[in-house]
């Protein structure tokens, strides 16, 4: 076992775990972060997205030793003062999930999208968001980044 500091979502959040210790067992068994969502294991489906200093990265594929030193961004640490983001509202607004599961993962993609392409066209989510939702609410999760792209 060893001692880490992350910074997850703005703070500083001591850790004791193996160095071999995937991030995404340490965000939800060691911190409580249960909104990243074991799917695949094999960094595929997305649904344990996170941010490593604003870019998107399966967090069941990298160690906790691999990424102590970057800012680490969940989808807990995305709203601010309890408002969410634009993309957020536009996912509530327009009833995106069904299941859920995926959403986070989704989310988290969609926003790193955002923040590199405030107006992406269909070709930049199509490259961006490679998630798999099992429900198949692909056009929902397109038509909320249009949305929150124009808010």
């Amino acid at each position: 076992m060893s001692k880490f500091t992350l910074n997850v979502n703005g703070s500083a959040r001591p850790v004791d775990v193996a160095d071999d210790t995937p991030l995404l067992w340490a965000l939800r068994d060691t911190l409580g972060l249960i909104g990243t969502k074991f799917g695949c294991g094999i960094g595929e489906c997305g649904a344990c997205t996170v941010h490593l200093d604003g870019v998107t990265a399966k967090s069941c594929s990298v160690t906790v030793k691999d990424v102590a030193a970057m800012k680490i961004t969940t989808i807990e640490g995305l709203a601010t003062g309890g408002r969410l983001t634009a993309l957020q509202q536009a996912w509530i607004r327009l009833d995106v999930p069904q299941c859920g599961y995926c959403q986070g993962g989704q989310i988290m993609c969609a926003t790193a999208l955002l923040a590199a392409k405030p107006k992406p066209t269909e070709a930049d989510i199509d490259n961006a968001m490679g998630n798999i939702c099992r429900c198949a609410t692909y056009t929902r999760i397109r038509a909320a980044i249009h949305a929150a792209a124009g808010a």
